[in-house]
């Protein structure tokens, strides 16, 4: 009987060396340009949490002395003597004018600038999307007081004609009835507001619209759909986040603006259901017409107005994020 033999196995190859470790990528976060910029970015966060907590804490200890001695109710009253004996102040009629006129705003500017933005980077020749684009520049570098002497001194009077249109055809709904007076109310603000804002949601909307995938927009073509048609189920879904923020940016400029509505409102405090009678204020107008005149408890009830219209801005820039971050189709990803 044959007995075959077997070669006994080869050892193990014995472990090679370890392979290298590129000891400039393990330095490269502790090389000293990283760790001052890491200080410097964490240092500028920090910055802004302890500017924003120091601001707070300043509005919300003036605002605690003025409503210890406030004889009417802070958030119903529609008083404004805080240099009265006793002191009697209240914001509603400066939070209903504010809510108000900016919602105008961005009733009227949100989808102009919209449509805009869509127009020059989808419709318009590049020559005349440039151009357009660059008066819409030049709209945003205006100041604030040239938009309220412009309002004052032309759109005031030509809105005569607008208030009589509406008071004839939309006057039964009691919303837009006018008293032949002249048109300083909230709704000319919401225009003047809407006019200032547009150049701010428009140039943001504008760089969004640009960033949409090419090939997105080519294969909605390649199936046959029309130019409106790609925008709609390419252009708009993927810029969707990016238009909420823009309308946000817009919407906090609406809130705080001060010296074009103080020249245009014809304010005072009382809250009327028309939107063409004039009456109303708002937070920042408020605070600009009443600041110079006003003692020391007028400036501390000045101050507790001032700390509503941060809150209100603060629960608006929040209320953006969270819809952004809540909804995954505004990411674009689905387009």
């Amino acid at each position: 009987m044959d007995i075959t033999t077997q070669k006994p196995a080869a050892p193990p190859a014995a472990p090679g060396p370890a392979a290298p470790v590129d000891k400039r990528a393990a330095r490269g976060a502790t090389r000293p340009g990283d760790r001052i910029f890491l200080g410097l970015s964490r240092g500028s966060g920090i910055f802004v949490l302890a500017l924003m907590a120091a601001i707070a804490a300043f509005l919300t200890y003036r605002a605690s002395i003025a409503i210890s001695k406030n004889e009417a109710n802070f958030f119903t009253s529609f008083d404004w003597n805080p240099s009265g004996t006793p002191p009697e102040f209240g914001i509603a009629v400066l939070a209903f004018g504010t809510v108000v006129s900016s919602i105008i705003a961005m009733v009227i500017a949100v989808p102009v600038s919209v449509g805009i933005a869509l127009f020059i980077t989808h419709y318009a020749p590049r020559r005349l999307g440039g151009l357009i684009a660059y008066v819409i520049d030049l709209l945003a570098a205006v100041p604030s007081i040239v938009y309220g002497l412009w309002g004052a001194l032309f759109l005031v009077p030509h809105l005569e004609g607008l208030y009589g249109w509406l008071d004839d055809y939309l006057g039964w709904t009691g919303v837009f009835e006018w008293n032949d007076g002249a048109p300083r109310s909230l709704f000319t603000v919401g225009i003047l507001l809407a006019i200032m804002i547009l150049p701010i949601i428009t140039n943001v909307s504008r760089e969004v619209f640009r960033q949409v995938p090419r090939m997105h927009e080519e294969a909605a073509l390649a199936l046959g759909a029309t130019r409106w048609e790609v925008i709609r189920m390419s252009v708009l879904p993927f810029g969707r986040s990016g238009v909420i923020s823009a309308s946000m940016l817009g919407l906090g400029r609406a809130l705080g603006e001060t010296m074009a509505v103080a020249m245009v409102l014809s304010s005072s405090f009382d809250i009327n259901a028309s939107l063409l009678d004039t009456g109303g204020g708002t937070f920042a107008q408020n605070i600009a017409s009443k600041f110079n005149e006003a003692t020391e408890m007028g400036r501390d009830a000045l101050i507790a107005s001032g700390l509503v219209l941060f809150v209100i801005t603060l629960l608006v820039n929040g209320a953006a994020r969270l819809i952004i971050a809540r909804r995954k189709e505004y990411s674009g990803a689905n387009a």
